[in-house]
């Protein structure tokens, strides 16, 4: 009789409570694969916290490395969170002791991906990884094995389902970012503490990932150029729609002759593209490739069941024996990655500039622009009712928006005439910067 799979569970909040109920509700489906899969063990920080589950049945750890060194487990699946601590320390426990590892860990894996995955060659088991990106969307699987054929140039998108739920409500209900964020923080989407999130870290880390498996890269997550939405305006929601953009926060890797870009930003999409039209807190991933072109892949990018899902079918490839490299090649055969510097980026730009308004300002504007090479497609000012009715003539000098759409320029360029414009004293604020993502 084959031997079940033994798996160990440590951590057993929303998502861990969801993975033992799937195994137990998937049971057949599982065992039809290969081997029965079954939970013998468990730990978490709290052992009579109810969470609607009876753990009489499972061995409890209150030491999640000690559970990850259990002779009782063959599986330890890391639901415990963060790039050091406890999950760190566990992590590598099981993989020293010969454990397979199924982890949601985009933080440790952004961190510490390529040490772990070294340590899980030369033990001959398994570092596997799907949930630590997008939630329920099979991405990890989908470039590493299902896109193997291909030469990607391009991987992007919406990665963090707090951001695109804050940004799609400002855009339909014409909020401030204060007040979405708030709501968010009711509803559960966002932390008490939101800056990892809102302010592109979270992104970060799963876009690093991503920037492994599609380039053949090492781990770089100190290299990703990373910008929240934290300073994201309605008037900027606004002023995208009637230009025919929305605003979404993207995570994007992207290959160019002098390396590999990382960025994380607030990102122009045009209205009619597939990635526009991802609201609420779906996520989605784009992947430009040589053979297949444009692919995109929408769905839940977090929550307890489609976090679960991905958890639970890297446990299904574990149990039907499958092994891949980590990181789609032996982490030897892995490139240095070659860092761009944001500077050097260059595509189109939304800028909105608060300046004076008086007379010469739109054309001084303009100057600086051209003398740093930059060329302008649309120009737009916007007076308020207040300046127009005391000077129709445009010279009350109170503050006005003028907003700038460009042509392709480089990053370097764009700061250089941003600088001048400033210099020249024309700004009432400092002024609003967005990135042009051109499909």
């Amino acid at each position: 009789m084959t031997q079940p799979l033994r798996l160990g569970i440590a951590g057993l909040g929303t998502v861990g409570a969801a993975v033992v109920g799937m195994v137990a509700r998937r049971a057949e489906a599982l065992g039809a694969s290969g081997r029965p899969v079954v939970v013998t063990a468990v730990s978490a920080r709290d052992k009579t916290r109810d969470r609607g589950l009876d753990l009489s049945g499972f061995t409890w750890f209150d030491d999640p490395v000690a559970l990850a060194q259990s002779g009782d487990i063959d599986v330890f699946v890391e639901l415990v969170g963060g790039a050091e601590g406890p999950a760190k320390a566990a992590v590598e426990a099981a993989i020293a002791s010969g454990k397979h590892v199924v982890t949601a860990n985009k933080a440790l894996l952004a961190r510490h991906g390529a040490a772990l995955a070294k340590a899980a060659e030369e033990r001959g088991v398994a570092l596997a990884y799907e949930a630590s990106v997008a939630g329920g969307i099979p991405v990890i699987k989908a470039i590493r094995e299902g896109l193997a054929g291909n030469a990607i140039t391009r991987v992007y998108g919406i990665l963090n389902g707090t951001c695109n739920y804050i940004l799609s409500r400002m855009e339909a209900e014409g909020l401030t970012f204060e007040a979405c964020l708030k709501d968010a923080q009711a509803l559960g989407y966002a932390e008490a503490d939101p800056t990892f999130d809102v302010e592109g870290f979270d992104t970060a880390h799963k876009l690093a990932i991503l920037t492994s498996l599609a380039f053949g890269v090492k781990i770089d997550a100190d290299g990703v150029s990373v910008e929240g939405i934290s300073a994201i305006q309605p008037l900027d929601l606004a002023m995208a729609d009637e230009l025919g953009y929305r605003i979404k926060l993207l995570g994007v890797a992207q290959a160019t002759e002098a390396g590999i870009e990382q960025r994380v930003h607030p990102t122009m999409v045009a209205k009619a593209s597939a990635i526009a039209q991802v609201m609420g807190v779906t996520n989605a991933v784009t992947v430009d490739a040589d053979a297949v072109g444009e692919l995109t892949l929408i769905g839940p990018g977090a929550g307890g069941k489609a976090t679960a899902s991905a958890v639970v079918a890297d446990i299904a490839d574990v149990a039907a024996g499958v092994r891949r490299p980590t990181f789609g090649r032996p982490v030897a055969a892995l490139s240095p990655p070659r860092r761009v510097e944001m500077q050097r980026h260059e595509g189109g730009y939304y800028i909105r500039l608060t300046v004076h308004d008086r007379t010469g300002v739109a054309a001084g504007v303009a100057t600086r622009m051209a003398e740093a090479g930059i060329s302008i497609e649309s120009i737009v000012q916007r007076r308020s009712a207040k300046a127009a009715s005391s000077d129709p003539k445009g010279q009350s000098g109170q503050p006005v928006p003028l907003v700038l759409i460009t042509y392709a320029a480089t990053e370097g360029n764009v700061r250089k005439a941003l600088a001048a414009i400033n210099g020249d004293g024309l700004l009432a604020e400092a002024p609003q910067l967005i990135r042009i993502e051109r499909e």
